[in-house]
């Protein structure tokens, strides 16, 4: 029982912290400290020396490196038009199928989440253009505006992704497996959404009206897939073929990026110094969370609280179906208030012990966690995708989050099916390894 105190006393810092408006990253450092002083009884001066000694090994981390190079190749791409011309490639082969271009929202985001490791950019660049298309052109604003919704979150899933290099980091397990892992979850959620659509169309036609593209046109369009297609063969190709390790093949990415920009006279002083702050932005955010995310695994530790919470929930004998439920309620309800690389590395040090001790594949784990963070893109009050559609279409919060609902649920089968068939993600990296 003391270790369940414990554990609901760290919490409770964590949430009185927070709800006070204290930056993540600050608040992280805070509760770790204060959980060794208060609830583990060491010295400030100890302390601090342990804490200091963690910041510059955590910021010391070659696998980080590739989250600002990731985040630097969809900045980059977010200021180009390729996302314009990303839309009228996969225009014409979506006309005909029941549903009609609202399946540029679900392709689009697909292929672009094959470049850009966030979910947000993912949004953004898909979103700034099929929004107002689809608005044009009569489609259903509702459908609109939920399918982009979950399938922007693609962005987390399909690799590379930043919340599996955060994961891999602090899991230590293999970031190029897990960036495997997620490959078919990935194409998964994308063919539910798709079936989702195309059952809506064939239910009611008038929320999608019919479009025919000539032969012609569709074969003309594939040129302009070439930017996109390009670049995730790229990275993708120098990760898998084991040419070079997911940080070397952001490198990669981003060199080939603007290469391209260059060539297709897209690249300016003004776009390159506009994606260096992006990008300055972001990556400061994630990798100061990151860094002071290890302080509280460190604090963790030292508590031993994780090994002794997983001792203690073994001794419930939870049916592993019952503890996926528990966790799965437990991501859910961090969702609705944390953004997703603040809710891996603040759960990841009690929850992984767990979940390791009931005999879960690690690999697949950070699978499951990905769709757990990714239902928490589209949950107010904190989902992030609402905010970025809120900004692309000016509609009212409430009308966003009712419009991803029924993506919600569709995610939550998505994460259903991965329980009951875990080989729809161990399958690919234990047939290339």
């Amino acid at each position: 029982m003391e270790v369940v105190l414990s554990a609901i006393g760290v919490i409770t810092l964590i949430l009185v912290i927070l709800g006070m408006g204290v930056w993540v990253f600050a608040g992280l450092a805070i509760v770790a400290l204060l959980s060794l002083v208060l609830i583990g009884d060491v010295s400030l001066d100890r302390s601090g020396a342990i804490l200091s000694r963690i910041i510059f090994r955590a910021g010391n981390s070659w696998e980080l490196a590739a989250i600002p190079l990731f985040i630097l190749m969809g900045e980059l791409i977010f200021r180009s038009n390729i996302s314009d011309r990303l839309f009228r490639g996969l225009e014409p082969w979506t006309r005909h199928i029941p549903g009609g271009i609202l399946h540029t929202n679900v392709f689009g985001c697909a292929m672009f989440a094959a470049v850009s490791g966030s979910s947000a950019a993912t949004t953004a660049t898909v979103g700034k253009i099929t929004t107002n298309e689809l608005k044009v052109r009569g489609y259903d604003r509702d459908l609109s505006i939920g399918s982009l919704a979950g399938a922007g979150s693609l962005g987390l899933l399909i690799p590379p992704s930043i919340v599996m290099i955060v994961y891999g980091v602090q899991a230590e397990v293999s970031i190029t497996k897990l960036f495997m892992s997620g490959v078919l979850p990935g194409l998964l959620v994308a063919a539910l959404y798709t079936g989702y659509l195309m059952t809506r169309a064939l239910m009611n036609p008038s929320i999608a009206p019919k479009e025919v593209a000539s032969t012609v046109t569709k074969w003309q369009s594939l040129g302009l897939l070439f930017p996109v297609l390009l670049l995730i063969t790229i990275v993708m190709g120098a990760i898998y073929s084991g040419i070079a390790t997911p940080s070397e093949a952001a490198a990669v990415g981003v060199l080939a990026t603007l290469l391209l920009l260059l060539a297709e006279k897209q690249l300016s002083i003004h776009i390159f110094r506009e994606a260096l702050m992006g990008t300055l932005l972001s990556s400061t955010m994630v990798c100061s969370i990151l860094i002071t995310a290890a302080l509280l695994s460190t604090a963790m530790g030292y508590l031993h609280l994780p090994a002794e919470l997983a001792t203690y929930i073994a001794s419930l004998d939870l049916s592993p179906a019952w503890l996926l439920l528990a966790l799965a309620l437990f991501y859910i309800l961090l969702g609705l208030f944390l953004d997703g690389i603040s809710i891996t590395v603040m759960s990841l040090p009690i929850t992984l012990p767990i979940v390791i001790q009931a005999g879960f594949d690690p690999l697949w784990f950070g699978v499951f966690l990905v769709i757990m963070v990714e239902l928490g893109q589209i949950t107010p009050p904190v989902g992030f995708n609402l905010f970025v559609l809120q900004g692309l279409t000016g509609e009212k919060i409430g009308r966003i989050a009712k419009a991803s609902f029924p993506f919600f649920i569709l995610m939550c089968i998505a994460a259903l099916l991965l329980c009951i068939f875990p080989e729809i993600a161990l399958w690919l990296p234990n047939a290339l390894s």
